[in-house]
C-alpha cells in the first residue's frame, strides 16, 4: 500500500517516464527468455545439442555492449525518447526475424544483432525514468524498474504453456509484441527534464565526447563493470538454464515447468519491491550485499530438491535474494554516472558486464553434461561463487546516493 501511495505521489509526466522504461524492460526481457524455454526443441529441430543451441543466448549477451555504447551515445546526443522509441521497434523486428531461421547458423546471427538492439533498452529507459523522477524516489523506482526483467521472463513463461500446440517457431514470433511500446511513448512520454537542461547548456557550449565526459571516471567505469560482471552472472547464472533443469534433470511437463517459473518470478518481484526501497534507508551497498548473501543458504534448497514444491520453494527465494540485489541497480548505476554521459554510462558498464558474464549458460550447459545432465549442480556453483564475490565487490566500492541529477549532475 505504500508503494502504491508514493508511486500515485509521482505527476502524470514522471509516471509515464517510468511506465515506458518499466514496459521497455519487461518487454525485452520478454523476448530474450522466450529462447530460454525452447533450447531443447530448436535442438530437436536443428538436430544438435542444447549447448550448441545455448550459444545463441552467449551471442545475445556478448552483442549487448555493442548496443549500450552505440544506442547510449545517441541518446546523449538526441534525447532518451526518440532513441529509446527506435531500438524498441529495432529489436522487436529481429526478434520476429528470429522466428524464421532455417538453421542453427541463421538463429545465432540474427539473434547476435538482436543483442545489439536490447542492449541499448536498459541504458536509456532507466535514464529516462530516473532522470524525471524526484531523488527521494529512486530507491522505489529502481526496485520496480528492474522487476521489469522478471515480469518479462513471467510473460516468457505463460507463452510457454502453449509450447506444445504453437511450436517453438511461433513462440519466438511473439517477440514482436514489444513494437506495441512505441505508441504508448509517442502519446504519453516526455523527453528527460535534465537531458533538456544540459541540451539547453549546449546551447551555448559544446557538450563533451564520451573521452571527455569519462575524464576522470575511468576507474569507476572498470568498478562498475566489474560489478555488472558479477550482477550478470548472479542472475543469468540462476535463471538461463533452470528450464532446462527443470525439464532435462527432473522430467518435467511445460505445465510444471511454468508454474515453477512463475514462481520464481513472483520471488524476483518481491526481491525489488522489498530492496529498492530499503536502499533509500540503509544505502545501495548494504541492501545489495544484505540480499546477495541472503541467497546463500537457499542454494541447497533451490538446486538439489527432490520435489516439485521444494524446487519451487527455493525457486522463490533465491530469485527474492538475485533480483533483490538487482533491484537497486539502477538508482545505484546512474548515480555513479558522469552527468555527461549518463546515458551512456550505466547501460555500457552493465552491457559490458553482460559481455563478461555471456558464457554463463554454455558454460553451465557443458558443466551439467559432464556431470550427467545434473544442471543443479552447474547452477548452484555458480550461485554460490558469485553470491560471495558480488559481496565483496559492493562492499569495497564507492557509493552516490541522492545525488543531483540536475545540478552539478
Amino acid at each position: 500500500m505504500v508503494i502504491v501511495d508514493d508511486l500515485r505521489a509521482l505527476d502524470k509526466r514522471q509516471r509515464a517516464a517510468f511506465t515506458a522504461s518499466f514496459l521497455g524492460w519487461s518487454l525485452d526481457a520478454f523476448d530474450f527468455f522466450l529462447l530460454t524455454f525452447i533450447l531443447k526443441d530448436v535442438a530437436s529441430d536443428f538436430h544438435t545439442k542444447v549447448s550448441s543451441v545455448s550459444v545463441a543466448l552467449t551471442l545475445t549477451l556478448a552483442a549487448r555492449p555493442v548496443g549500450a555504447l552505440i544506442f547510449g551515445r545517441l541518446a546523449d546526443r538526441y534525447g532518451r525518447r526518440p532513441v529509446l522509441m527506435f531500438d524498441v521497434a529495432l529489436y522487436s523486428v529481429l526478434a520476429l526475424a528470429s522466428a524464421f531461421s532455417p538453421n542453427l547458423i541463421t538463429l545465432l546471427i540474427l539473434r547476435t544483432l538482436f543483442g545489439v538492439a536490447m542492449g541499448g533498452e536498459w541504458g536509456i529507459g532507466a535514464s529516462l525514468a530516473l532522470e524525471t523522477i524526484p531523488a527521494k524516489s529512486r530507491g522505489l523506482v529502481s526496485g520496480i524498474l528492474q522487476e521489469g526483467y522478471p515480469v518479462g521472463y513471467f510473460a516468457a513463461a505463460i507463452a510457454n504453456l502453449f509450447l506444445p500446440h504453437i511450436g517453438w517457431r511461433v513462440m519466438l514470433g511473439l517477440g514482436v509484441l514489444p513494437a506495441l511500446v512505441i505508441l504508448y511513448v509517442r502519446r504519453h512520454v516526455q523527453e528527460s527534464p535534465a537531458w533538456e537542461a544540459r541540451r539547453a547548456a549546449a546551447a551555448q557550449h559544446k557538450p563533451p565526447g564520451l573521452g571527455k565526459a569519462l575524464k576522470g571516471h575511468w576507474g569507476r567505469l572498470l568498478y562498475v563493470v566489474v560489478l555488472m560482471t558479477c550482477f550478470n552472472f548472479f542472475s543469468h547464472g540462476t535463471q538461463d538454464l533452470y528450464p532446462t533443469f527443470l525439464r532435462v534433470q527432473h522430467g518435467f511437463g511445460a505445465g510444471l515447468v511454468t508454474v515453477l517459473t512463475i514462481l520464481l518470478n513472483l520471488g524476483a518481484i518481491c526481491g525489488g519491491l522489498i530492496f529498492g526501497p530499503l536502499s533509500e534507508r540503509i544505502g545501495r551497498r548494504r541492501a545489495i550485499v544484505l540480499a546477495a548473501l541472503l541467497a546463500l543458504p537457499v542454494i541447497p534448497l533451490w538446486a538439489f530438491s527432490g520435489s516439485a514444491l521444494l524446487l519451487g520453494a527455493g525457486a522463490f527465494l533465491i530469485q527474492v535474494a538475485v533480483q533483490g540485489a538487482w533491484g537497486v541497480v539502477p538508482a545505484h548505476l546512474n548515480e555513479l554516472s558522469p552527468p555527461d554521459a549518463r546515458g551512456t554510462f550505466p547501460g555500457f558498464a552493465y552491457q559490458l558486464g553482460n559481455f563478461f558474464a555471456a558464457g554463463n549458460a554454455y558454460l553451465q550447459a557443458r558443466v551439467a553434461e559432464a556431470h550427467g545432465n545434473d544442471y543443479g549442480f552447474a547452477l548452484a556453483v555458480v550461485c554460490g561463487v558469485v553470491a560471495v564475490l558480488l559481496a565483496v565487490v559492493t562492499w569495497f566500492g564507492p557509493e552516490a546516493k541522492g545525488t543531483s541529477f540536475v545540478e552539478g549532475g
